[in-house]
């Protein structure tokens, strides 16, 4: 096909918008002051929560508030130890307990 030289490109047709544009004014953007980030508890958080309780905290309590294997509750008491935080343990009535803070009462 030869383009002859009477004819015109075709006229681009103007663009549908998916939606329409919402006003400025309707749009409430919060700033940072109204906005409070909610801090998300890690598991090595909550056996921290765990230890600092008089009482202390039992390998089996630990395993099963984070769902991890003793090896691994374990060892994130030596990183905390490592870390400067006084980890005691203490074995009353056949179930060692560990805390943080002072050892016996």
């Amino acid at each position: 096909m030869i383009a002859n030289a009477d004819t015109k490109p075709a006229a681009k047709r103007p663009r549908k918008m998916a939606r329409e544009p919402r006003d400025e004014e309707a749009v409430h953007v919060p700033t940072t002051a109204e906005v409070e980030p909610a801090k998300r508890q890690s598991k090595a958080d909550l056996i921290l929560d765990m230890l600092q309780r008089p009482e202390g905290a039992s390998i089996e309590q630990l395993v099963s508030a984070t769902s991890w294997l003793p090896h691994t509750t374990r060892a994130v008491l030596t990183g905390l130890r490592k870390k400067g935080h006084p980890v005691f343990s203490e074995k009353l009535d056949g179930v060692r307990r560990y805390r943080i803070g002072g050892g016996t009462s």
